[in-house]
């Protein structure tokens, strides 16, 4: 196989996280006075730092936007986390690589914290040699630090057998950072135009197709 080492992205990529990350983003424009935005600014919020969206589309200050993450984290991890399920097919593309011998990891935006519970809840957590994500402080919330982050972590010295896998074009330009390819997923919250300008090497439009692609079927 080229690909052993498979890191991969969480919302979009592993579980639709989409309706409890959209009621708090909303929860939190709430509490904060502020007007919701129609559907697709709110799917905007789906895989960038929370700090970038809220900064992006409210041009809000360094304490506004701390208020807007406290504002959120309340209504996520109260439930906002647990509006969320596993994408069909991706259990059988987990068993299917850790078969074959491939080392999974999780490297998300999301902090590491929640995306450990999130695993877990799904009995998903047992199938990754390591869960990495952000920092709650901000400190590592680039999708480019995570990515360094975990190949760090777990010791990962043969870049070039390493794969990243995720929905948005920050996954695909993180990967670039730290000299991985990349598999962009059609299946997410990112569409086929977004991952070609970002340079994704790879396209998926199903976790079969992800498996086909690293265990060269």
């Amino acid at each position: 196989m080229k690909y052993t080492t498979i890191l991969f992205d969480l919302d979009g990529t592993i579980t639709d996280s989409g309706e409890g990350i959209i009621n708090s983003v909303s929860y939190a424009l709430e509490k904060m006075n502020l007007p919701v935005p129609n559907k697709e600014q709110l799917y905007s919020f789906i895989g960038p730092p929370l700090n970038d969206s809220f900064r992006k589309l409210y041009q809000l200050d360094g304490s506004a936007i701390d208020q807007a993450v406290n504002y959120y984290r309340e209504n996520y991890q109260d439930k906002g986390m647990y509006e969320n399920h596993v994408y069909e097919g991706i259990t059988v593309l987990l068993d299917d690589l850790k078969t074959a011998g491939c080392q999974l990891y999780i490297a998300t935006s999301k902090p590491e914290v929640y995306a450990k519970q999130i695993l877990a809840h799904f009995d998903l957590d047992t199938y990754f040699d390591g869960i990495y994500g952000a920092s709650l402080d901000g400190d590592r919330s680039k999708k480019g630090d995570v990515i360094r982050y975990a190949l760090s972590s777990a010791k990962v010295t043969s870049l070039e057998k390493a794969l990243m896998i995720g929905d948005r074009s920050h996954d695909i330009i993180g990967a670039k950072e730290n000299q991985l390819a990349s598999v962009g997923v059609l299946y997410g919250f990112g569409d086929q135009d977004e991952l070609t300008t970002a340079g994704a090497d790879y396209l998926a439009a199903t976790p079969k197709e992800i498996a086909n692609i690293i265990l060269e079927k």
